[in-house]
């Protein structure tokens, strides 16, 4: 194959990789940005309390920040459970649609990079 074969073979995939994406729930930038930061935590092993995901970016309100979790929870990907010792405590967790969301991004990406597309699943 050709250096500009490769490149094109390249560009489809990316296409192909975006059109996947695309049918993901639409996120902001900001969603996506605290989504991300919580993806993060959680890839730790660690819990998050809602107070601490509040001041998660710290250049952003606690307010705004109560406003993006609120969205992220109607969209499905994360919810709050309570802790069971303390009421007054609540962990913001990723639901099942949420771990669908990260899974299927990490598939586009593991296909994008192996080069096997059309993925199965589009």
């Amino acid at each position: 194959m050709t250096k500009s074969n490769d490149q094109a073979q390249t560009y489809l995939r990316c296409l192909n990789l975006v059109s996947a994406i695309r049918e993901l729930p639409r996120l902001d930038a900001f969603e996506e940005r605290v989504l991300k930061g919580l993806a993060s935590t959680w890839a730790t092993g660690a819990s998050i309390t809602v107070l601490q995901a509040k001041v998660l970016t710290p250049d952003t309100s606690p307010t705004t920040m109560q406003r993006r979790l609120k969205s992220l929870r109607k969209l499905g990907l994360i919810d709050q459970l309570e802790d069971q010792q303390n009421t007054r405590i609540k962990y913001v967790v990723a639901t099942a649609s949420g771990k669908a969301y990260f899974a299927k991004l990490g598939q586009c990406l593991d296909r994008a990079t192996k080069g096997t597309w059309p993925p199965s699943y589009v």
